[in-house]
């Protein structure tokens, strides 16, 4: 899949911009510091996922100049070739409504070639795989940005996964709230009934999700990894769920096996009960603690080199030959889940690499993969790669071709 032509009015930095992107040459964008560079990949992604990597709130999306208009509003637009030969236009646009009396509110309409969508409708549609300097926090950062890194890329490409996680996210905090409550004798624990099932069964569909994706995306990125490492060290990823379900569902796990039991693909339906069970145990806990003890919001990844916890043990430059490895990985898996490449976007990433690491990232530039990468140092690029991509540089919200 590749983007063939892109448009954004009111988009960060963008008034508007109206651009054709090359398929099949790497495209590097240059030039000084907050001049839109890393804005042009924030608006693809968001078009792939809906969501911002930078910010929480999609009102700071908003062309600042807009904010005065009478309905503020952004728009990313852009015609998207796949594999199946079909070309598509996406449009999304965000609108800033201002009620009266009341606190502005934001309104996100999707159009897939002119008819409503909604998020759920895109998936599989634009897939992206994004990398980052930050992304070190995969490694150093909390559980969270780890449980990140697996949502985002599952939600691209699976539906259910992604119905799950919004109904997950949903019905957690509701749950919460019950359990608060509850402590407090103004509701009764028979109303926990409804809640937990409905979290069982979204969070069954997450950990089996997360459990498949973990195992399959392990293999490219051990491979990769070995080759990186001159095969003298391996990487291995830990799932480690708040409960351990197993495929026998008796919960009994051979105390060599960290997290859960990666040797056998347990489903939704494996797991559900299990967790029901884990609700039931924690329960008393939860009420008095005021929040849910279990679930897929609690759970783990770690990244183990020969065995050994790179987020305890690990040094800096393991740790970035092991992001690095993970984020080949997705896009190998990418491809694999949907059939055909997804976007690859490099934010500044280039500049945090050594020679050897920034040598075997650039060699994977074939032209299989639409491939876009922000740079303010162009002297870091080697001659024969600059040759072969279009170079790009970005000034206050405008785009020039330097390489005619």
């Amino acid at each position: 899949m590749h983007i063939e032509y892109l448009s954004l009015t009111n988009f960060r930095n963008y008034a508007r911009l109206e651009i054709s992107l090359p398929a099949a040459r790497p495209v590097v964008l240059h030039g000084a510091n907050a001049q839109g560079k890393t804005s042009l990949l924030e608006a693809i992604y968001y078009l792939a996922t809906s969501r911002s990597p930078y910010t929480t709130t999609d009102r700071q999306l908003i062309h600042w100049r807009a904010e005065d208009d009478p309905i503020p509003f952004a728009r990313i637009s852009a015609e998207v070739t796949t594999r199946r030969g079909t070309l598509d236009r996406i449009d999304m646009t965000l609108v800033l409504e201002r009620a009266e009396g009341g606190s502005p509110r934001f309104k996100k309409n999707i159009k897939l070639n002119g008819a409503d969508k909604r998020v759920m409708d895109m998936v599989g549609l634009l897939a992206v795989v994004l990398f980052l300097p930050q992304d070190l926090s995969l490694v150093e950062g909390p559980p969270a940005d780890r449980r990140r890194f697996m949502d985002n890329t599952l939600a691209q490409v699976e539906k259910d996964y992604l119905r799950a996680q919004h109904v997950y996210d949903k019905v957690l905090p509701q749950r919460n709230a019950l359990l608060r409550r509850i402590a407090d004798k103004q509701a009764s624990p028979d109303e926990l009934a409804y809640w937990d099932e409905q979290i069982v069964q979204a969070g069954s569909v997450l950990i089996a999700g997360r459990q498949r994706f973990l195992r399959e995306l392990e293999t490219s990125a051990q491979a990769a990894h070995l080759d990186l490492t001159g095969r003298r060290e391996t990487l291995t990823l830990h799932y480690q769920p708040s409960f351990t379900p197993t495929a026998e569902g008796n919960g009994q796990l051979s105390f060599e096996t960290l997290g859960l039991d990666l040797h056998r693909e347990l489903t939704p339906e494996q797991v559900a009960p299990q967790f029901a069970e884990q609700l039931k145990a924690t329960q008393a806990e939860s009420i008095r603690r005021g929040i849910t003890l279990s679930g897929p919001h609690r759970d783990e990844l770690r990244l183990f080199v020969n065995n050994r916890d790179l987020g305890l043990y690990g040094s800096r430059g393991q740790a970035r030959t092991a992001v690095m490895a993970l984020k080949l990985a997705e896009l190998d898996w990418m491809k694999t889940r949907i059939g055909e490449w997804p976007l690859l976007l490099l934010d500044e990433v280039i500049a945090e690499l050594d020679g050897q690491r920034r040598a075997y990232l650039l060699e994977r530039f074939t032209g299989a993969t639409q491939t876009l990468l922000t740079t303010a140092e162009m002297e870091i690029f080697p001659q024969d790669f600059l040759n072969r991509a279009a170079i790009w540089q970005v000034a206050e919200g405008q785009i020039t071709a330097d390489d005619g």
